[in-house]
């Protein structure tokens, strides 16, 4: 393993750089056709095989080493959020109502740091990295697309490997854990429908607003009363449209959420109770309910064998590091559906900085975060992906 941590503090200008560029010209997914561009451009300069145009916006590279072996896939997200960016940072976005408001502009950097890291040390590489660049990582079926363009064929990964800039842990914390790491996502919406008119005459109405009321609050009751106390469910109605005026019942009222889980047979009664009580509920109103659900991606679970193996990667690359083995959080990542076909292992980079006030949660309109969790994210990504390629 090479001297990753040094070499990545010494291209620490070359990666801001790359990251705030990203950040003023940020993106949303599947539309990354300026971000594409620069990555391809850069890959291409350091003489990789570089396919453009997968999944409409997606870049994928091949790094050959010297010598054959396994071949490992390395992942980095690039889309930004239709968010209004509030930080007035000097590189704040100059996109109106876009921002990199979850860390996708460090990760393209790092990733470009990361192949810049490894193709100094091609003649010691023991098989292929394949670098993954990915578009609409945001719940836009961006993973789905670059498998679908075939990602993870010719040659097929033996491991994956992707990371998180984590802005709700500080600088220095590292989390690196076995089995599931990120929930499973469904969305739904909720329509209930019944007859509108007007307020000062209910009696002539059936009205959908009381049903959904108390739909709303029955639908809390399935994580505490139906969902075994030590496994972990989220139930989270996010979204209530009804009526416009003050004196009308309206007809009809829509809900939108998201259910979020580890465990499929969890999920199942999830779905289950939801669908029971809101037609259940809806009918004791004399209302009816329609129900649409849609599964977004599985959860992520880290190979424990992948997994041991970036543990020790962080042990020995000397970060002074506050590695956490048992982080769990109940967002959604499509990287999942990679790992469904590749054993592999995603982790998590603590980039918050409380006293610069970087702090802000993923997804903030003052979301950032402290550069200096880049150079630590990419000596790790290279040193994981090394461990399999640089015997010895």
């Amino acid at each position: 393993m090479g001297d990753f941590l040094s070499e990545a503090h010494e291209l620490f200008d070359y990666t801001r750089k790359l990251r705030r560029d990203f950040h003023r010209h940020p993106e949303l997914g599947f539309q990354e056709v300026r971000t594409a561009g620069v990555v391809a451009r850069e890959l291409s300069a350091l003489g990789l095989e570089v396919s453009t145009g997968i999944a409409e916006t997606g870049v994928v590279a091949i790094l050959e080493g010297e010598r054959k072996g396994p071949v490992v896939l390395a992942r980095f997200d690039m889309d930004a959020l239709p968010i209004q960016e509030e930080t007035r940072a000097e590189y704040t976005s100059q996109t109106p109502g876009v921002m990199h408001a979850c860390g996708h502009d460090g990760h393209t950097a790092i990733g470009l740091t990361v192949v810049r890291l490894l193709a100094a040390h091609r003649a010691d590489l023991e098989g292929t990295v394949k670098f993954v660049f990915q578009p609409a990582e945001e719940g836009l079926g961006g993973a789905e697309g670059m498998i679908a363009g075939g990602a993870l064929e010719n040659p097929k990964p033996n491991v994956a490997l992707a990371l998180h800039l984590w802005n709700e842990k500080p600088l220095g914390w590292i989390g690196v854990s076995t089995g599931p790491v990120m929930a499973a996502a469904d969305i739904f919406h909720l329509l209930i429908t019944g007859k509108g008119g007007h307020g000062g005459a209910p009696h002539m109405t059936v009205d959908p607003i009381v049903a959904a009321a108390q739909i709303i609050t029955a639908l809390q009751t399935i994580v505490s009363r139906n969902v075994p106390p030590l496994k972990s469910a989220v139930m989270s109605v996010t979204a209530l449209d009804g009526g416009e005026a003050y004196n009308v019942i309206p007809p009809v009222v829509k809900l939108k959420g998201t259910i979020r889980t580890f465990d499929p047979e969890v999920r199942e009664i999830v779905l289950a109770r939801f669908r029971q009580i809101s037609t259940g509920l809806a009918q004791s109103f004399n209302c009816q309910a329609e129900i649409f659900v849609e599964h977004l991606c599985p959860a992520v679970v880290n190979d424990e064998n992948v997994t041991h193996n970036v543990q020790e990667v962080v042990r020995q690359l000397s970060l002074d590091s506050d590695l956490d083995l048992n982080h769990r959080l109940m967002v959604s990542e499509d990287m999942s559906l990679m790992m469904q076909k590749i054993p592999g292992c995603y982790f998590l980079v603590g980039s918050a900085n409380a006293e610069k006030g970087l702090n802000a949660g993923h997804h903030h309109p003052r979301f950032d975060f402290d550069e200096q969790a880049l150079p630590r994210a990419a000596a790790l990504m290279a040193a994981a992906v090394s461990s399999y390629l640089m015997p010895g």
